[in-house]
């Protein structure tokens, strides 16, 4: 009998010894060449025990030779034990700039590279929200090019090549050609606009990253492409607080004819990017910090950075998760808003806060990007580290 328990006893000490080594093992395998990270994400991550207590991270120098050229690459090697290597990652080491801090809001003006769809007249199998890229084949710059190409196109029937839930399509769209002008039976427009909030910009080169989540299509959930795009100036005029099950949201203005305050390049998953020109009003320029790479973010204390009241300021927030994703998306931080200043003004998290850097221990980590709709105190973040690769 004793036998059997003990033999039973060592069964689970062996399990839980080998369950403590493979869940870590697969977020180790989470991390992709690149990465951003730092001499202090790695000591976080170890005094943390972010892959347990057998698995540790150490950031190394190594030395290489392509074509009789010696160079150095930093590497972040996993060992299990403290001294068996398991992995090897290339990493990119983020604290070598400065950026400025955002947190203000920002008007958006995009040209689409394409047509949306806003409305058919039941006879096509495009539904609004669709972005049409191509017509018998052929790109077009403008929605003025499309009446000469629909000219052109033989046939009853014209090809159509469309995204549809960011799926490429192909489908043949029955033509008018009863009147002089040929048509599709569909309406579109090639204009975007919107508010978001400025996440950082590179102290040197100006290049910015806001928003941390993708300007999408309401309906159709279609990443908008751009063709071009501009940064214009925001004011803020008032708050709609979030409740339960009623989100709130910034109330903002801006002029779409004035001088802008840069471009905007590209819209991805993780937001918009581009170069400002004019930083007057969109920074503080004492307002600074480095990059923290995902992999030193730790629960706990965190600040996000707002100018909901008017002016800049850092507000008290608590991450309460930081998930190691195997693919990169914009919900990598869970967080709850415990600053009663900000709660008093918002609610929580209100639409419009999109972007608002993440900050913890005086670096930029993330940007909020969503907020729980049954609960305006708490929101999503991204990692600075998926906006920066990007």
């Amino acid at each position: 009998m004793k036998k059997s328990y003990y033999k039973f006893v060592s069964l689970v000490f062996v399990f839980i010894f080998l369950l403590s080594i493979v869940v870590p093992l697969g977020e180790v395998l989470s991390f992709d060449d690149g990465f951003l990270a730092g001499y202090a994400d790695v000591e976080i991550a170890n005094e943390n025990r972010r892959f347990g207590s057998f698995i540790t991270t150490h950031l190394e120098e190594k030395e290489t030779k392509v074509d009789g050229q010696k160079s150095k690459k930093n590497e972040v090697v996993f060992k299990l034990f403290g001294f068996i290597p398991i992995r090897r990652v290339s990493v990119t080491l983020c604290d070598q700039e400065e950026f400025y801090l955002g947190g203000v809001p920002i008007g958006l003006s995009i040209c689409t590279d394409g047509a949306i769809v806003v409305s058919n007249d039941g006879n096509s199998p495009l539904t609004e929200g669709d972005i049409i890229t191509h017509i018998d084949g052929q790109k077009f710059d403008s929605l003025d090019q499309i009446p000469s190409l629909l000219q052109n196109a033989a046939g009853e029937e014209i090809e159509v090549e469309y995204l549809h839930k960011n799926r490429p399509i192909r489908a043949l769209v029955k033509a008018d050609r009863e009147s002089d002008d040929v048509k599709l039976g569909l309406w579109v427009k090639d204009d975007v606009s919107g508010v978001g909030t400025l996440t950082f910009v590179n102290k040197n080169t100006h290049k910015y990253g806001a928003l941390g989540h993708p300007i999408s299509d309401v309906n159709s959930g279609n990443v908008v492409p751009v063709s071009s795009g501009k940064i214009l100036p925001c004011n803020l005029i008032g708050i709609n607080k979030g409740r339960k099950n009623a989100p709130g949201e910034l109330k903002c203005v801006f002029i779409a004819n004035q001088k802008p305050k840069g471009n905007i390049v590209c819209n991805d998953k993780f937001g918009i990017n581009g170069v400002l020109t004019d930083l007057n009003g969109l920074v503080d320029e004492n307002l600074t910090a480095k990059v923290g790479g995902r992999l030193g973010v730790k629960l706990g204390k965190a600040k996000i950075v707002s100018s909901v009241s008017g002016i800049t300021e850092e507000y008290d927030i608590e991450i309460i998760k930081a998930n190691l994703q195997k693919s990169p998306n914009d919900k990598s931080i869970v967080f709850r808003v415990k600053d009663k200043r900000l709660l008093g003004l918002t609610g929580g998290i209100v639409q419009g806060m999109s972007g608002s850097p993440i900050v913890q221990d005086g670096k930029l980590i993330g940007a909020v990007t969503h907020v729980f709709l049954n609960d305006p105190t708490k929101g999503f973040g991204v990692y600075a580290d998926f906006m920066m690769n990007n």
